[in-house]
């Protein structure tokens, strides 16, 4: 990096509206942050309607809500969600085909396990998928997205029972691909529900073209960047972080718990964007090259590439737009 650039990425700590600490003057460029939300409770996901109006999820609060005029707009309360230290109201996907179907799909905890369902804003919940392991208070997972194949992806963990990941006939710690009546889509390896096992705690799901990438949440000692090859084993509860063992897919990358604690993930003007629970934001090549973001909000629970170009940031208090032009 020349002089100047080193002088200019300097100057640029201001651009991040006061949010950016000294500690990102370094490759990784900061961008110009608003925040268009505050005051949540346990803000979780966030997805779009067809005309850009933002949903979001709020975990604690276990309801949904949506931005209209910067004005956040409850919508509904999901009664059968379930609040412990990381379960509630999770994940939220908006259907494609919402303009005919006015459908949008959620990942929750209830009091026997995690699910997912289906249902029509300000209408009853319908249940697609249950029995996706829950533990008395971690290891969720939670997030779903639909991917460029129009299927329904959710991250899922092993519900605090390390062996659910290898064992083909749970739902915990893998990465599900369903249609939007909850069966195993076309190709899934197996018939099953799932296309990727041996997972911990997935809480980012996201795609670069037609590659798929998951961030998985690790025990102790390393957190993983994963690219899922259907069929794939990822080698939880066996390994973490490379296996070196030809039975297992090693991660692109992993980091330290204590940096990183991963969830959500978003792919961004040509970048992975990797919310970090240890605060800050991951900017990443698709090979995992990149660093972090070190910025004053804290913890981030979502990265989201918007339909208006932004990238949108959730914290557990609030919901913030980064402009990467």
């Amino acid at each position: 990096m020349s002089l100047r650039r080193r002088i200019a990425a300097a100057t640029s700590v201001v651009a991040l509206a006061g949010l950016l600490a000294p500690a990102a003057v370094a490759e990784v460029e900061p961008l110009a942050i608003k925040q268009v939300a505050s005051g949540l409770n346990q803000a979780w996901a966030v997805d779009f309607l067809p005309d850009g109006t933002p949903l979001f999820t709020q975990r604690n609060a276990k309801s949904i809500s949506k931005l209209t005029d910067g004005t956040v707009v409850p919508v509904q309360t999901i009664d059968d969600a379930v609040v412990t230290a990381e379960g509630g109201l999770l994940g939220l996907a908006v259907s494609p085909d919402y303009a005919t179907d006015q459908t949008v799909f959620i990942y929750y905890t209830s009091r026997s396990d995690n699910r997912i369902a289906k249902l029509t804003l300000g209408g009853e919940p319908t249940p697609i998928v249950t029995g996706i392991p829950r533990g008395s208070q971690y290891h969720h997972g939670g997030r779903l997205r639909f991917g460029p194949d129009g299927f329904l992806y959710a991250g899922t963990g092993d519900g605090q029972v390390a062996d659910n990941a290898q064992n083909d006939a749970s739902l915990g710690g893998k990465v599900l691909r369903v249609d939007t009546d909850g069966n195993a889509a076309p190709g899934n390896p197996g018939g099953h529900k799932w296309i990727s096992k041996g997972h911990r705690n997935v809480q980012g799901v996201t795609w670069a073209g037609d590659d798929l990438y998951i961030a998985d949440i690790g025990p102790s000692d390393v957190d993983e960047l994963n690219k899922i090859e259907p069929g794939g084993n990822y080698g939880w509860p066996t390994c973490s972080g490379p296996c070196n063992n030809p039975a297992f897919k090693n991660p692109v990358k992993t980091w330290p718990t204590s940096t990183a604690t991963p969830s959500g993930l978003a792919y961004y003007q040509g970048s992975l964007y990797m919310a970090s629970l240890k605060g800050g934001t991951f900017k990443l090549t698709t090979s995992g090259e990149g660093g972090k973001i070190y910025t004053e909000l804290g913890r981030t629970r979502d990265e989201v590439a918007g339909p208006d170009g932004q990238l949108w940031v959730v914290t557990p208090s609030g919901i913030y737009t980064a402009d990467g032009s």
